[in-house]
């Protein structure tokens, strides 16, 4: 299993996690092997003592198929698919294709003779694939191995392409700010200046020992190569023009979007890279080697770059913090994983962030990193200092975070396998590959629970946890999350212990007989829509629709709340409009949990919709807010509490 994710990863420069806390960066497979790297994995076996996903979901077995799939949903209406454009399409699905071979020598890879049909095949197709999204305005910006597409989402369910912007470099993450927009690239075919040919794949070595060890090595030194954080001004949404690139020793994985409430003048970006370390020849100062080696190491750190908002040309790095040291000691590579259920099952150090979310209201940012999962300050953004940390033997690689948006809950995810692999069959452990609920209190994490998509999925399905963002329902702490080729998942966590999902979308596998990167990468709520990025397919568009989990007034008003921009790795505080169909909500909310009698439910109705058709009647509303604050002072819960509270402060003075 480590050979076939290094091979698919590796050529992509790191683009599934799992691999990446070795130093193995050869861009191409050892060819004195002809094992297939995306031949299906073995059935698992349950350990001991574990469970896993439910084998007769309806999403367990749905027709195969790229465009034609089977699909199942409950409380999700999938309102449109718009296909990749076809510059971002490799255009065969032929193994024999010269555009197979054109594209596996731009990502290095010149000797195929050992690599399996197949496989050259799924690797080519895997150099355009989907990745992360941002928003801004009526302005979707989706993310690609090969660049960006610029969407107009004005009407979600008309959403059109407006701009295609060729730039390979990998894996294509991007954010936006004002007139600026952030790429991460990776990959060792990035250029400067965004050119498609690549670089030479290196010279053929010879089937030694030797050689092989010599395959480990970075590729060769490229004057041209771009690695790090483009910066492109997007004054004219049809012509993005890049003003800045700040190359980075590891390339940019990924990056987080910060902004310093103090600081109008700058924005910041925390990059994280998980690959190679490229050689000092190519960009100075580059090491790497283990700290006691080399304390300048480029390992065990991340890279901060400051933007003058007035002169993005002028960007730079500014720091590069060292997340995982042991404050009294010095010691760089303090922190370790907590053991892995991988082949050996050691610890081993943390030397890399994947993903990093700040939460910038409260001054803090959680790191997804590698063999741990972090807590930091960030009130000064050019110096985060880590607060705490935790691990966990049933983590194989911590890649994402979010924040509840109280502040109180940390949701991390895993991606177990790298993201390639099938990770969701019913013989896997749900406690592998699956979110991990903290509480925060006092700046301190502390576990709560393991939630994992409930339904079984096929070998031929890569599914793992992976991105997703809160749903903005009042009086509940609700994610919309991407699990590759398991679909997407709506998981309610408000009881940090018991999280339940109440709403789903899945495809049947992109092909009957094998298993290729395909699914959602992202799944993303934003001004009243979800929007996936499928990785193999295209833009999806969805909405929530009523179950008995979820009542129409609480999706009424999640769509109350509006963002000019959303990034999610950059965490903004959620706050609802004083208007009366947020008040349905919590009542609605305040029934399903039986936290006040049925009479009262019914007088709070009543008086609402008397309100509605007459404001004469506000004052009735407004006499009933005491008796709410007393049941919310006294009730036992606190989800119902705070519930309580919100509701008697809207009827005080609602906005009609």
């Amino acid at each position: 299993m480590t050979f076939r994710l290094l091979v698919a990863s590796l050529v992509l420069c790191s683009c599934f996690a799992a691999h990446a806390q070795t130093q193995t960066p050869s861009p191409s497979p050892s060819p004195d092997t002809q094992e297939d790297p995306f031949a299906p994995d073995p059935p698992a076996v349950l350990p001991p003592g574990m469970t896993g996903s439910d084998a007769n979901d309806p999403r367990a077995r749905l027709k195969p198929g790229l465009y034609d799939a089977g699909e199942a949903a409950m409380g999700i209406k999938h309102l449109l698919l718009l296909k990749k454009p076809d510059a971002f399409q490799l255009g065969a699905d032929d193994p024999e294709s010269p555009k197979v071979k054109t594209t596996l020598g731009q990502l290095g890879i010149g000797d195929t003779s050992k690599m399996p049909k197949r496989s050259q095949l799924v690797l080519a197709q895997l150099a355009f694939g989907n990745s992360d999204f941002a928003f801004q305005g009526n302005h979707l910006f989706m993310g690609n191995f090969y660049g960006v597409n610029i969407y107009d989402i004005s009407n979600p369910l008309k959403a059109s392409l407006l701009t295609s912007m060729i730039c390979p470099g990998g894996q294509g993450d991007v954010s936006v700010y004002k007139n600026l927009l952030f790429m991460s690239v990776e990959q060792p075919n990035g250029r400067v200046d965004c050119g498609t040919q690549g670089f030479p794949p290196p010279p053929p070595q010879p089937s030694s020992t030797s050689a092989r060890q010599d395959r480990r090595q970075p590729p060769p030194v490229q004057k041209d190569r771009f690695r790090g954080v483009r910066i492109f001004d997007i004054s004219d949404i049809k012509k993005p023009q890049q003003v800045a690139a700040v190359q980075t020793c590891r390339g940019s994985h990924t990056h987080t979007l910060v902004v310093d409430p103090n600081d109008k003048n700058n924005v910041y970006i925390y990059v994280s890279g998980t690959s190679y370390v490229r050689q000092p020849e190519e960009l100075a100062g580059c090491s790497g080697e283990k700290p006691d080696k080399d304390p300048n190491t480029a390992l065990f750190r991340i890279d901060v770059i400051k933007v003058p908002l007035a002169a993005p040309q002028d960007a730079k790095i500014v720091s590069n913090p060292r997340l995982f040291m042991d404050p009294r000691t010095g010691a760089l590579n303090a922190l370790s994983s907590g053991g892995t259920h991988g082949k050996d099952g050691r610890p081993r150090d943390t030397d890399q962030c994947h993903d990093i979310t700040v939460f910038s209201d409260i001054g803090l940012a959680a790191g997804a990193c590698s063999g741990n999962g972090i807590l930091l300050d960030i009130k000064d953004p050019v110096n985060p200092k880590r607060l705490d940390a935790v691990n966990d033997p049933n983590y194989a690689y911590w890649h994402s975070a979010s924040f509840s948006n109280d502040g109180k809950k940390v949701v991390f995810t895993d991606e177990w396998g790298g993201g390639l692999a099938a990770r969701c069959r019913a013989n896997d452990p749900n406690k592998w590959g699956a979110n991990a609920i903290f509480h925060l209190q006092d700046n301190k994490l502390k576990f709560a629970s393991y939630y994992k998509l409930p339904a079984a999925q096929g070998d031929n399905e890569n599914c793992v946890a992976h991105n997703g963002s809160l749903v903005p329902v009042p009086g509940r702490d609700i994610k919309v999350q991407a699990w590759y080729q398991g679909g997407i998942s709506v998981m309610d966590f408000t009881d940090a212990e018991r999280p339940v999902e109440i709403a789903y979308f899945d495809r049947g596998p992109v092909y009957p007989d094998r298993l290729v990167l395909g699914g959602h990468w992202s799944a993303y709520w934003y001004n009243g829509h979800i929007y996936g990025s499928e990785i193999a397919r295209g833009l999806d568009v969805f909405e929530l629709t009523p179950t008995k989990f979820l009542t129409q007034n609480e999706i009424d008003a999640a769509k109350t709340v509006r963002f000019d921009a959303l990034n999610v790795q950059n965490q903004q505080k959620i706050e609802w409009p004083r208007k009366l169909v947020v008040a349905r909500a919590y009542i609605d909310q305040l029934e399903r949990s039986q936290a006040l009698p049925a009479d009262r439910i019914a007088e709070l109705r009543k008086a609402i919709q008397s309100a509605e058709s007459n404001q004469d009647d506000l004052t009735k509303l407004k006499n009933l807010a005491p008796a709410l604050e007393q049941s919310a002072a006294s009730s036992k819960s606190a989800a119902d509490s705070s519930r309580l509270q919100a509701l008697a402060e809207i009827l005080k003075a609602p906005a009609l």
